[in-house]
This record gives C-alpha cells, sequence and structure tokens, in this order.
C-alpha cells in the first residue's frame, strides 16, 4: 500500500467511527450515569459540568484501533509495503517500536479506565491513589522499555548530532523518565473542553511529517489514525463538552504520542512538538514547589496553567485555540529541526 494512501485511510477510519460512535456511547454513558464528578477547588463555573459522561476516551481508542487495523491488515493482503519502507532499522526493531508502543498505549488506557470507573462508581474524584497508579505506570512503562532494549532500540537521535547514539543502559533511565513524565503531562493537559484533544491533533500531525521524512511509513499511519481519531472525538469534545475523556482517554493519547517519539528514535522531539504538554507540567511543578518554598504564596490563580487564564477571564474557547497555536508553532519547529537536523545533516 502506499504510504499517502495508507495515512488517508487511517485518518478516515479512526474519524469516522469515533464521531459515529459518540451517538452511541454518549447515550450508554449518560444511562449508566458515569457522569464526571468535579473537584470543588477547581473554577466555580465548572460545576455547571457535573454529570458530563466521562470515560468518552473508549471511543477514540476503538476509532485509532480499528484504522491501525485496518490499515496494516490490508497492507499485508497486498503484500506489506508499509513495514518494509523503513530505513536504517531492522524489521523486528521496527515492529517492537510500533506494536509495542500501540499497546504501551493501550495498556495505559486500560489503567485510566480503572481509575475513572472507581471514580464513577463511588461517586468521588479520586480514583486510583497516586501510588497504585504510580506503580501501574512504571511498571508498563518498564514492559515497553524492556520490549525495545531486547530488540537492541537502545539508541537516539539528537538534531544537528551526527548519527545514531547508543545510550546502553542508561537508555533504561531516559526512557522511563520520558514516559512518565509525557504521559502525566498529556494527562494534566485534560482539563477543559476540547484541549487536550486539539493539542494533541497538532502534535498527531507533527509526527505524520516528521515520520514522513524519515520513511518511517508504519508510524506516520499511527499517527494519522491518532489525528483522525482526535478530529472525531472534538465533535462531541468541544465546549460545550457533551462527553469527556476522562483518564481513559488522556493515558491512551500520552501513551501514543510517547509512541510515536520513540517510533521516529528521537524522544527529545517532544520537547517542541508537545510544547504545551511541556508548560501544563511545568506550571504544576513550579506551583507546588513555590507553594512549598513560601509556605503557602502561589505563582498562578490556579495550576495546571490553563485553569489559571480561565480565572483571569479566558474562555475555554480561546484558550484552546491560544494553546493550540502555540503547539503548532513547536510543531513546525520541531518538524524544521528533524529536517535540517537530522534528515539533511546526515545526508
Amino acid at each position: 500500500m502506499n504510504t499517502t494512501v495508507g495515512i488517508i485511510l487511517a485518518v478516515a477510519i479512526a474519524f469516522v467511527i469515533t464521531a459515529a460512535l459518540g451517538f452511541v456511547m454518549i447515550p450508554w454513558l449518560h444511562k449508566l450515569k458515569f457522569g464526571q464528578t468535579i473537584l470543588d477547588i477547581g473554577p466555580s463555573w465548572h460545576k455547571k459540568k457535573q454529570g458530563t459522561p466521562t470515560m468518552g476516551g473508549i471511543m477514540f481508542v476503538i476509532g485509532i484501533t480499528v484504522a491501525v487495523a485496518v490499515v496494516f491488515i490490508t497492507d499485508k493482503l497486498l503484500g506489506s509495503k508499509l513495514m518494509q519502507t523503513e530505513l536504517g532499522i531492522s524489521l523486528n526493531q521496527n515492529m517492537a517500536k510500533l506494536w509495542g508502543g500501540f499497546f504501551m498505549a493501550f495498556g495505559f488506557a486500560v489503567i485510566g479506565f480503572i481509575d475513572d470507573y472507581i471514580k464513577v462508581a463511588k461517586k468521588r474524584n479520586l480514583g486510583l491513589t497516586i501510588k497504585q497508579k504510580t506503580f501501574m505506570q512504571l511498571a508498563l512503562s518498564l514492559a515497553y522499555i524492556f520490549c525495545l532494549y531486547s530488540q537492541g532500540c537502545t539508541y537516539t537521535v539528537i538534531p544537528f548530532v551526527s548519527g545514531k547514539i547508543d545510550l546502553g543502559i542508561w537508555f533504561v533511565l531516559l526512557a522511563l523518565c520520558v514516559i512518565y513524565g509525557a504521559i502525566n503531562a498529556v494527562n494534566f493537559t485534560d482539563g477543559i473542553d476540547g484541549l487536550c484533544t486539539s493539542v494533541t491533533f497538532t502534535a498527531a500531525i507533527a509526527f505524520i511529517v516528521i515520520a514522513a521524512l524519515q520513511k518511517f511509513a508504519g508510524v506516520s499511519i499511527l499517527a494519522a489514525a491518532l489525528a483522525g481519531g482526535c478530529v472525531g472525538f472534538l465533535v462531541w469534545n468541544w465546549h460545550p463538552a457533551k462527553v469527556f475523556m476522562g483518564d481513559t482517554g488522556s493515558l491512551f493519547m500520552g501513551g501514543l504520542i510517547v509512541a510515536l517519539a520513540f517510533g521516529v528514535d528521537c524522544p527529545i522531539i517532544l520537547l517542541p512538538v508537545g510544547i504545551i504538554y511541556v508548560i501544563e507540567a511545568m506550571s504544576d511543578v513550579i506551583q507546588i514547589g513555590y507553594f512549598k518554598l513560601t509556605h503557602g504564596k502561589r505563582i498562578f490563580k490556579m495550576a495546571p496553567i490553563h485553569h489559571h487564564f480561565e480565572m483571569s477571564g479566558w474562555s475555554e474557547v480561546k484558550i484552546v485555540v491560544v494553546f493550540s497555536i502555540i503547539n503548532i508553532i513547536g510543531s513546525i519547529a520541531g518538524i524544521l529541526l528533524v529536517y535540517y537536523g537530522v534528515v539533511v545533516f546526515n545526508k
């Protein structure tokens, strides 16, 4: 199958299935009374969102999974062209990065589902404890890292540095920090209608281009399915949201974003391509650190930073648009870094 055809097919299938599932899943979640519980410490106007169905991430988990399956099964029937167009790595390494990453993301979705289910079943905002969630996330991350390590995928690419850098055993520590940090940063971004979905869409588009530049066709397909799923979910998640993704969705998105970064051999590219994730996570870290150091003072009105702008009078739509534009700029920077710092530099 031609890579361009595969990308278009992945986007279309993920979009249609995700959007169509809203007609079935949202009434079903309402019927089950799987509504969001809103924290008292949040903005007061968020109280009107109380009861909005959560766990909607199941919609794009299904949509993206079906899209990826259809494209690769079709490609297999046509002679398996997509998995053979990768440059510089073996088929086993390619399979480990692509499918290992996808199943890691699916595993994070399961963790998120457990967390969401506890919340809705017990009608509270706390699901899994921090220790429980951290243990499960780290265990799953290590399983993915072992998958990569066993196939010799212990290298990384850094723009404007010649060749691939083999980190050896240090790869485990770097990968663990990147995965754990990234999935939780994406989770922080899921705080207002359409924000996480829109930002992730821009990052997914960037990864389609970055993977295509490096001729990683399989990664392009995975990124395309993510982009299509995001747009399909935005049909229902745009303000005022008719459904929330919950941790089921945000952890799945975080897992896929990480898988794409490792899939293009350049996890450091998450810094520009996921600049909003970085800003959201750092705002929370800075707020907590400053609060402890000053015994009660705050830098932001509320963290993560999207809530600061909310409480400063910005509408949810304005925050989503501005944050998405910032991430588009970061994504363009990431694409240029890969093109000039990897593709052209290593010719």
